[in-house]
């Protein structure tokens, strides 16, 4: 038979106060004028009883259960996003808030199931993730559930935590042209002419668009421009051994993710280009492998941890409906070859860079 869980009442009755003196002092609050003394008695007594609080009892007379759901696609089984719920985690945690975590796979008949789920359990709030940034279909709810976008946007539900992307893309570019590279830039896995009816999302857009402005307003332009639908390593190779097989003036990759840049390291050692000597790359995502490749490849990060901690802060803080974007961070390495640093575009990219710089 277990142990009778410790009561409030039995605190109390050990400090020697009330149970009203008890639980303002347990629960923090200020200006309770009680002595130090009082404090340390009723503290002693909590710890020497192994009390716990009861948080049913507190939901009751609050209507909060200090819990919190995330439900997610599948950020919970890759490693690529679970900085989502790393972040989310560590900041509920602070906040005194358990996470209830929930994958649905991307199936509408679990994600009901996961939503009714967290709803029959009252938890003040739920944060929807997913692992690609992208517009997410979730039902209406009752006016008191707290809702959070993570790395998607809703039209009902208006709080969103979001990569700033065209800031991402514009940094990528500086970090070219303060190397000194004015010439022979390719894209790599993205062309507007070819996808001019195909939409990838609004977030790929602005990543897109952040390159794209940041390159006229430095006075550079594309020689190349490969597109494919998958960002995958084979894809990263074909591109550019297509590329390379057919140019001999390409210096410098712009590749839309690490994936693609992966492939585009084997097509460029295969023609007998040292990466960071001979060619230049610059990717986005800073995939765990990034720092793996020889020499490790510089990218502009994706900020998971930093957004999960943005979600339930916004959520916890019933926030006004609006896109919260997170600086994504540079993680330079040693895939970018340094040609002439006195370039005017070369000094202009270096100014912006040191003006706006996060560490990675």
């Amino acid at each position: 038979m277990s142990a009778k869980r410790s009561t409030l009442a039995d605190v109390a009755r050990l400090a020697g106060l009330s149970p009203t003196a008890a639980s303002l002092i347990l629960n923090g609050k200020p200006d309770t004028r009680f002595s130090a003394e009082a404090h340390e008695r009723v503290h002693a007594a909590a710890a020497r009883l192994g009390y716990r609080p009861n948080i049913g009892a507190r939901a009751l007379r609050t209507d909060r259960t200090l819990s919190i759901a995330f439900i997610s696609d599948v950020v919970a089984t890759t490693r690529f996003a679970s900085g989502l719920i790393q972040g989310a985690l560590e900041e509920a945690e602070r906040a005194g808030h358990v996470v209830l975590v929930m994958e649905t796979r991307g199936e509408p008949a679990r994600e009901a199931e996961a939503i009714e789920a967290v709803l029959d359990r009252q938890v003040d709030g739920i944060i929807f993730g997913t692992m690609r940034a992208r517009e997410l279909f979730v039902p209406d709810f009752p006016d008191s559930t707290r809702v959070v976008m993570l790395n998607a946007t809703n039209p009902r539900y208006g709080v969103s935590v979001l990569p700033d992307e065209e800031a991402g893309g514009r940094a990528a570019v500086d970090l070219l042209a303060a190397a000194g590279h004015a010439e022979g830039i390719a894209l790599i896995g993205q062309n507007d002419e070819a996808e001019r009816d195909l939409f990838r999302s609004a977030t790929v857009a602005r990543r897109v668009n952040g390159l794209r402005s940041e390159l006229t307003e430095l006075g550079l332009t594309l020689v190349a421009e490969e597109s494919c639908w998958e960002w995958e390593p084979h894809n990263g190779y074909e591109l550019t051994a297509e590329l390379l097989d057919r140019r001999d003036d390409i210096r410098a990759l712009l590749c839309m993710n690490d994936r693609l840049a992966f492939g585009a390291y084997q097509a460029c050692s295969e023609r007998g280009l040292a990466v960071g000597r001979d060619i230049s790359v610059v990717s986005f995502d800073n995939d765990e492998l990034a720092s793996y490749l020889r020499p490790g490849l510089t990218t502009i990060g994706l900020p998971h941890v930093e957004m999960g901690r943005e979600a339930v802060k916004l959520l916890l803080s019933d926030a006004a409906p609006g896109q919260r974007l997170v600086p994504m961070p540079i993680v330079e390495r040693h895939s970018i070859a340094t040609v002439d640093t006195t370039s005017e575009s070369a000094r202009r990219a270096q100014a912006r860079l040191a003006a706006g710089r996060i560490a990675g």
